[in-house]
């Protein structure tokens, strides 16, 4: 079992502390400029909600980590051949090692995969109408998400063309979809290498 998270909602049909997923999803889904966050204790949650955001106090959960990951999640990742170059994708159901999605490979960067690897498992949680949270061990993927920008400085050229489409669609989903399931880092140093890894270090 993973550790519980509490949920704080600012802005949304009700503002308050919740103490699952579900009841946070119900405060904020189709409220437009929504405000929310996961944190790793009611404590820090309480002080973040009355402080009136997660900049004023309290770590966020995907911040803060936790004794282990959850076990209902999918984990994914990329491996890139080259910066740039052949890169691809996937995501795996942790609790049986299933592979959901696999993507590439197409010219582009790592971050770019890693970017598109967490939207890819959003947009099909949503899809399918599961709650579980996704893990990445890419910080910099992670806030590209949180932003709903993939703030890439790969050149925008006929052979990257396709892959711009793609990371268009992805930030598009996302400013279409502000309450989608949890993004959470995952704690390499702690949990070992992510097993969406490609294995090619």
């Amino acid at each position: 079992m993973g550790k519980k998270k509490y949920y704080v909602v600012w802005n949304g049909l009700e503002p308050g502390v919740y103490a699952s997923w579900q009841d946070c999803l119900l405060q904020v889904k189709g409220v437009k400029d929504a405000r929310y966050q996961g944190y790793a204790t009611e404590e820090e949650a309480l002080r973040a909600y009355r402080a009136g955001g997660p900049e004023a106090g309290g770590r966020p959960a995907a911040e803060a980590g936790g004794d282990e990951p959850d076990a209902e999640c999918l984990v994914v990742d990329a491996a890139c051949s080259g910066n740039p170059g052949p890169m691809e994708y996937q995501g795996k159901y942790l609790r049986t090692g299933q592979t959901v999605f696999r993507f590439g490979p197409a010219h582009g960067t790592n971050n770019i995969g890693e970017f598109l690897a967490i939207v890819h498992a959003l947009a099909l949680l949503e899809q399918k109408g599961a709650r579980m949270p996704v893990y990445s061990d890419s910080a910099t993927a992670i806030s590209w998400v949180r932003q709903k920008q993939c703030k890439t400085k790969l050149p925008r050229t006929a052979r990257t063309e396709p892959l711009f489409a793609l990371v268009a669609r992805a930030e598009a989903w996302l400013r279409g979809h502000p309450a989608h399931a949890p993004v959470r880092k995952w704690d390499t140093a702690r949990w070992g290498e992510i097993p969406a890894d490609f294995g090619r270090k």
